[in-house]
């Protein structure tokens, strides 16, 4: 495994032991049977920390997104299949793998389900304290969705 992948993973170890309590279930955008649960949450300083779980049908994926902060993933169950707002693929990512997800307005994605089987991933969203998990974004003129 790379040396990013292990970051990853460590990322989402560290944000499994450290935070603790439930949260609620919350709709992820994107297609029919996207679901992400928070499992938890906590502010330190002026960050806030959430750890996710989202499945994704198969068939399914997220819509057009960015975030506000750095996003670390890993893949648990299925493969990822990432794309960016040139419409290339920046990624497959199946289970096992991790990926870190850069912030910004200038970071639009897109991650697809193009498999059989549910694909569900654990996501630590580091943000700056309030700011909204993901922001919507336009099909930036992708012919797939």
């Amino acid at each position: 495994m790379s040396q990013r992948g292990r970051v990853g993973m460590v990322a989402v170890g560290v944000a499994t032991a450290v935070l603790v309590g439930g949260g609620t279930a919350e709709a992820t955008p994107g297609g029919p049977g996207v679901v992400g649960e928070i499992i938890s949450r906590a502010t330190v300083g002026e960050k806030d920390y959430v750890l996710r779980r989202i499945t994704i049908p198969a068939g399914q994926g997220t819509g057009w997104h960015f975030h506000d902060g750095t996003l670390y993933a890993f893949v648990e169950k299925g493969t990822l299949s990432h794309f960016d707002s040139t419409c290339e693929s920046s990624g497959v990512h199946p289970a096992g793998d991790a990926l870190t997800e850069a912030p910004g307005a200038q970071n639009v994605h897109i991650g697809r389900n193009l498999g059989t089987v549910p694909l569900v991933l654990d996501v630590l969203y580091v943000l700056p304290h309030g700011a909204p998990l993901s922001q919507d974004a336009s099909n930036p003129g992708c012919d797939f969705e």
